[in-house]
C-alpha cells in the first residue's frame, strides 16, 4: 500500500468565482481539487474570528476534521485606511447581506463620499491556512492601492471595480483575469500555498 498522501486537496469555499480564480492562480495543479460543494454534509462554517488568520484557520481546521484531506482556506478582504481598516473581516457582508457585491460597493462609496482622493488609500489582504495531517501553516498576500469614486470595469467580483492597485491606472475589474491572477493579494498568497502543498506531496 502506498505511503504517499492521496493527491487531493479541498479548497474551503462554495464560491465558484473564488474557486476558479484559485485554480487559475495555482496554475491548474495536477491534484484533484475539491471544494465545499463536494461535501454538502459539512454545515456552513461561521466566520467568528476577529482576524483574517483566525477565520482562515477556523475554516481549514473544520474542513480537515470532516474530510481528513489536506484543506486550504482563505479569508480575505479590503481594509480602507480612512475607515479605520473597515470593512476588513466583514468585507463580504459589509452591507449586511453576505456576498451582495453591489450593495457592498454602494455602501463603500457612500462611506467615502466626503473623503478626498489622496486619502482613499486601501489594501487587499488574503490569508491562506493549510491544514492537514501534522501540518498547520499560514501564508498571506497584501496589495496596496486606493479606492476610486465610481465603479469601473466588468471583470472580477466584489470590490474589484473600485480598487486600483499601486503601479496601475486600471481597477482590478479592468485589468482582466490574467493580470489580476498574477498580481492580486490572493495570487500572492495562493502561489505561496501551492509551493507548500507541492513540498508536502513530494516528501
Amino acid at each position: 500500500m502506498s505511503t504517499h498522501p492521496v493527491r487531493r486537496i479541498v479548497i474551503a469555499t462554495t464560491n465558484v468565482h473564488k474557486l476558479n480564480e484559485i485554480i487559475s492562480i495555482m496554475n491548474n495543479p495536477p491534484w484533484h481539487i475539491l471544494s465545499l460543494r463536494d461535501f454538502p454534509e459539512i454545515p456552513p462554517i461561521e466566520e467568528t474570528g476577529s482576524t483574517f488568520q483566525e477565520n482562515a484557520l477556523l475554516k481549514a481546521r473544520t474542513v480537515f476534521r470532516h474530510t481528513s484531506l489536506l484543506s486550504l482556506a482563505d479569508d480575505s478582504g479590503l481594509k480602507v485606511h480612512a475607515l479605520g481598516g473597515a470593512p476588513g473581516v466583514y468585507s463580504a457582508r459589509f452591507a449586511g447581506v453576505e456576498r451582495d457585491y453591489a450593495a457592498n460597493n454602494r455602501k463603500l462609496l457612500e462611506s467615502l463620499r466626503h473623503v478626498p482622493a489622496q486619502k482613499r488609500g486601501a489594501q487587499f489582504r488574503c490569508v491562506v491556512a493549510i491544514v492537514g495531517p501534522h501540518i498547520e501553516r499560514i501564508v498571506e498576500g497584501v496589495v496596496r492601492g486606493h479606492i476610486i469614486e465610481e465603479l469601473r470595469g466588468s471583470g472580477g467580483f466584489g470590490y474589484d471595480p473600485l480598487f486600483i492597485p499601486e503601479g496601475y491606472h486600471q481597477t482590478y475589474a479592468e485589468l482582466g483575469e490574467e493580470i489580476k491572477n498574477r498580481i492580486s493579494h490572493r495570487a500572492i498568497a495562493f502561489t505561496k500555498a501551492r509551493k507548500i502543498v507541492e513540498d508536502l506531496f513530494n516528501q
